[in-house]
């Protein structure tokens, strides 16, 4: 395998050499060689790197563990390189000693990310998964201080700041794709563990809510925030990270080309059309959707007293309680029906010739195909028929869909300029309009008791406010009133 050479050419590890580091995981004295790296990061974690095998030792019986002798594991371990071993001069006390070689171990740095990879999947809690809704006010917070600080050209400040912001986003997509499959497992596991998700349906709801509703009233707030740093200047901003940066091991260029990455990133996440933030605004509607269904039916299974698991208890009830192995076996004739003829699904080619109340043990046989006799499965009826495209029609629909996004896009514009009051509404801008009503209504949130909502599709945005008087918009359709509020519709 080639080598994967570092930025200076300092990366001795090939893929196998990575892949090797794993071995103490799955071999005999797997609990042995984890004893030892843990008494190895217990005695990193006071400051000594070093250790000779006898405070190796001791730290293995102050972890109560009991060897006999570890120095086959510490060689072994360096023969894998998670070990690095040196030798110590200043413990020779005698000619002997000298002779004998005194040695001392550390941690390669593979060999240390390798150990952590396996404690953190023996420490990982599969149920603690939770979306982060906390994160929204210090992301807009660290936002602001990134724009000052890149004004201000203070390049320890941009620098942290942006750090704060990278790690944040990944936390959160982090912690997003382990409550999905947490969602999924529990999906797929409700039968058996109902009366645990009947438990916390109303928090897992709840939470589920509060993070949608945080999600969408401060993506508008993190986008404008972002365009506020881009006008600061992205270059000067990527410039001023990488010069605080200390990855002594990155050339200029290749640090410049990470933190130019990491603010694309960060754009990507809320100021752009297909956004993660939509994105994952998407997936908590879905989940909830999800939820409430699966929520129904455990309802409707536990209401009926029937469910998958409820039958197979009763089944194994009846197994067990039969009085005979030959009444088992009845039993199970007639529970899976796996001892009835293939055939006796196929009909009689003229069913007037054979009466249907005539036994099939009296009745002629039936014809029965080779495929059926050999496999068990009946004969193919023969290559599918060719695929007749319709590419005329396809195309109509096409641009069918395409005059209505344009006629869209214009009504979009027209109500970004012409705003709502003092004119009629024209049909697609009515339509746009309620559609915006219904994304700015499903997401209201009351905020210190004053309720602002906003929704935005098509590139225009909506906002809905309280207002003093109640206000009425024409439209092709009617009037539509609007009980103490005003809306606001900008581009």
């Amino acid at each position: 395998m080639p080598e994967q050479a570092g930025a200076f050419g300092i990366d001795v590890f090939a893929l196998d050499d990575r892949l090797r580091l794993l071995t103490f995981a799955t071999v005999e004295k797997r609990t042995e060689y984890l004893s030892v790296l843990r008494a190895f990061d217990r005695a990193r974690a006071n400051y000594v790197v070093l250790l000779h095998a006898s405070d190796v030792s001791a730290g293995l019986a102050e972890l109560g563990v009991e060897t006999d002798d570890v120095t086959p594991l510490l060689e072994q371990l360096c023969g894998w390189q998670l070990l690095d071993r040196s030798y110590d001069g200043t413990r020779a006390a005698t000619l002997a000693e000298y002779r004998n070689r005194h040695y001392v171990y550390q941690f390669t740095q593979m060999g240390y990310r390798a150990y952590r990879a396996v404690e953190d999947v023996l420490s990982a809690n599969l149920d603690d998964a939770t979306l982060s809704r906390l994160v929204f006010p210090e992301l807009l917070e660290d936002l602001k201080a990134l724009a000052q600080a890149n004004h201000d050209g203070a390049a320890e400040v941009v620098y942290r700041k942006f750090t704060r912001l990278d790690t944040a986003l990944a936390d959160m997509a982090e912690r997003a794709a382990r409550f999905y499959l947490l969602l999924g497992d529990l999906a797929r596991t409700h039968e058996t563990s109902a009366e645990a998700f009947l438990a916390h349906k109303d928090s897992l709801l709840a939470h589920m809510r509060e993070f949608s509703s945080e999600l969408a009233r401060y993506t508008p707030k993190l986008a404008t925030a972002i365009t506020a740093v881009e006008a600061t200047g992205v270059d000067r901003l990527v410039d001023l990270a990488a010069s605080a940066d200390e990855r002594i091991f990155k050339s200029p260029a290749e640090r410049l080309a990470d933190w130019l990455d990491r603010w694309h990133g960060l754009v990507q996440w809320f100021r752009t059309e297909d956004s993660e933030a939509e994105r994952l605004q998407a997936g908590t509607t879905t989940a909830i959707s999800a939820v409430l269904a699966l929520l129904r039916r455990v309802t409707e299974a536990r209401r009926g007293g029937v469910s998958r698991e409820s039958q197979l208890r009763h089944l194994a009830a009846w197994f067990t309680g039969v009085p005979s192995d030959t009444a088992a076996h009845a039993l199970f004739a007639a529970t899976f029906n796996l001892g009835s003829p293939r055939h006796a699904g196929i009909v009689q080619p003229d069913p007037e010739l054979i009466p249907a109340r005539m036994s099939w043990w009296e009745a002629p046989p039936v014809e029965v195909s080779r495929t059926l006799v050999e496999t068990g499965k009946p004969a193919a009826p023969g290559a599918p028929a060719k695929v007749e495209r319709n590419d005329a029609g396809r195309r109509r629909l096409r641009e069918r869909q395409i005059a209505e996004q344009r006629a869209q896009l214009t009504a979009a514009r027209s109500l970004a300029d012409g705003g709502v009051y003092g004119r009629t509404l024209g049909e697609e801008e009515t339509a746009l309009l309620l559609s915006l009503l219904d994304l700015a209504l499903s997401a209201r949130v009351p905020v210190a008791g004053v309720l602002s909502t906003s929704g935005s599709a098509h590139g225009v945005k909506l906002t809905l406010t309280p207002h003093t008087e109640s206000t009425a918009v024409s439209t092709v359709r009617g009037r539509l009133h609007l009980d103490r509020l005003k809306l606001v519709v900008n581009g």
